[in-house]
C-alpha cells in the first residue's frame, strides 16, 4: 500500500509537470502575440500614412491612445484574473485580439484606425498582469522562465517589424492585419481545448519568494521599482516604436527596401531576446542589483552616441540598445515576482503595468514631438537623459538576503 501510495504521488507529480509546461507553453505564445500585436502598425504606419494623405509624425499619434490602454486596462484585467480566472481572461486575449486585428484590415478612416488600435490595447492588457501572473505561478526556476518567455516577447517584437515589413511590400497593408488575426483565433481555440477551467484552483509554490530585502528596505525596493518601470518603459516603447523608422532614415545608404529594413530590425531584436535569456539565467545565480546595475549604465551611453550614427555603426549601438532595454524588462518583472504572494500577483503587475505602459503610450507622442522637433538625434539624446532615472534606480535597490 505504501507503494502505491508513492507510485500515485509520483504519477501526479509527472501529471502536474506536464500540464506546468503546457501552461507556459501557451503563456509564451500569448507574449509573441502580445507585442507582435501592438507593433505591427509601427512598422505599417510609413506605408498606411500615404492611404489617407498624411505623414508619419501626422498618422503616429492615431495609435497613442491604444498604447494608453495597453497600460491603463492592465488595472481592471489583473484584478479580473485575480478575482474571476486567470484562465477564462487569456481566453478572452487570444479571441479578442483576433477579432481586434481584423477589425484594422477593413478600416477606411483615420478615426476607425484609432479606434480599433484602441481595442488592440485594451485585449493586449489581458496578458501581461494575467499571464505574468500564471507563469510565475507555474515555474521553478523564475529567472529562467522569465527569461525565455522574455524572449517569445521580443520575437514577437522582431517578427512584427520582419513580416509586416515583407507583407506590407508584397501583399499591403490590410493583410499584414489579417493574417496575423487568424492566428490568433486558431490559437485561442487550442487553448480553450487544452486547458482545463481547473487551472484556476490550482496554486503552487513558485520560485517566487526564495529571495528576500529585509522589511526596513522594503520602501527602496518599491522606489526603485518605480522610477525604473517609468523610465525603462517609456524608453523601450520610444525604441521599439521608433526603429522602423531610424533605421529607414539612417540606413538610406545601405537600401531603401521596407522587406529588408524589416529583416535588419528583426536580426537587431533577436539579440534582444537573447539577452533575455541570459539574463534570466543570471538572475538565478546572481543577485538583482548586480545585473541591475550594470544594464542600466550601459543605455545611456549607447543611445547618446546612436543619435549621431548611421549605417553600419547604427546597427552596432542598435544591437547593444536593445539587448540592455529588453534585459532590463526581465529583471523588472523578476523583481516583482520574488515579492509578491500568488494571491495578489494579478493585481502588482498590473499596478506595475498600468504604470510601465501608460507612461510608454505616452512615448509615443513624445517620440512625434521630439521627430516634429528635431528629428531622431534630438529623440535619442531626451531618451538618453531619461534613462539616467534607470541607473538612479538600480543604484537605490538594496542588497538582497539570499540565504533563506
Amino acid at each position: 500500500m505504501h507503494v502505491g501510495l508513492e507510485y500515485a504521488i509520483e504519477k501526479l507529480q509527472v501529471i502536474s509537470l506536464n500540464q506546468d509546461k503546457k501552461i507556459i507553453a501557451f503563456i509564451n505564445i500569448a507574449h509573441f502575440i502580445d507585442h507582435y500585436a501592438m507593433l505591427i502598425f509601427a512598422a505599417a504606419v510609413i506605408v498606411i500614412a500615404p492611404t489617407f494623405n498624411m505623414n508619419y509624425g501626422q498618422l503616429l499619434p492615431y495609435a497613442t491612445p491604444g498604447f494608453i490602454a495597453f497600460g491603463a486596462g492592465s488595472l481592471l484585467t489583473g484584478w479580473l484574473g485575480d478575482k474571476w480566472s486567470r484562465r477564462n481572461m487569456m481566453a478572452i486575449f487570444f479571441f479578442g485580439m483576433g477579432l481586434s486585428l481584423a477589425g484594422v484590415s477593413m478600416i477606411q478612416t483615420p478615426l476607425q484606425l484609432g479606434a480599433m488600435l484602441l481595442l488592440i490595447g485594451l485585449m493586449a492588457s489581458i496578458y501581461h498582469p494575467v499571464g505574468t501572473a500564471m507563469l510565475v505561478s507555474n515555474s521553478e526556476k523564475l529567472g529562467r522562465e522569465m527569461g525565455i518567455n522574455g524572449m517569445w516577447g521580443n520575437v514577437g517584437v522582431a517578427s512584427s517589424a520582419l513580416v509586416t515589413g515583407v507583407l506590407n511590400e508584397y501583399m499591403g497593408w490590410r493583410v499584414s492585419f489579417l493574417i496575423p488575426a487568424a492566428l490568433c483565433l486558431v490559437v485561442g481555440l487550442i487553448y480553450v481545448r487544452s486547458v482545463p477551467r481547473s487551472v484556476d484552483q490550482i496554486v503552487k509554490k513558485s520560485a517566487a519568494g526564495t529571495t528576500r530585502v529585509s522589511k526596513s528596505a522594503m520602501l527602496w525596493v518599491v522606489v526603485s521599482l518605480v522610477i525604473t518601470v517609468i523610465a525603462s518603459s517609456t524608453t523601450f516603447n520610444a525604441i521599439t516604436v521608433a526603429l522602423p523608422k531610424i533605421f529607414q532614415e539612417r540606413l538610406s545608404n545601405l537600401t531603401t527596401n521596407t522587406a529588408t529594413l524589416g529583416a535588419i530590425t528583426f536580426c537587431v531584436y533577436l539579440f534582444g531576446a537573447l539577452a533575455q535569456y541570459i539574463i534570466g539565467n543570471l538572475l538565478d545565480k546572481f543577485s538583482l542589483k548586480n545585473v541591475f546595475l550594470p544594464l542600466a549604465i550601459v543605455i545611456v551611453p549607447t543611445l547618446y552616441l546612436a543619435s549621431t550614427f548611421s549605417d553600419y555603426w547604427l546597427i552596432a549601438l542598435a544591437i547593444i540598445i536593445v539587448a540592455a532595454i529588453f534585459g532590463q524588462v526581465t529583471v523588472n518583472d523578476t523583481m516583482l515576482g520574488k515579492y509578491t504572494s500568488d494571491e495578489w500577483r494579478g493585481r502588482a503587475f498590473a499596478a506595475r503595468y498600468f504604470l510601465g505602459f501608460t507612461a510608454a503610450g505616452l512615448s509615443v507622442g513624445l517620440v512625434s514631438l521630439l521627430y516634429d522637433q528635431g528629428g531622431f538625434d534630438l529623440m535619442l539624446k531626451a531618451i538618453a537623459g531619461l534613462s539616467l532615472l534607470t541607473v538612479l534606480g538600480a543604484i537605490i535597490f538594496p542588497k538582497e538576503n539570499r540565504s533563506n
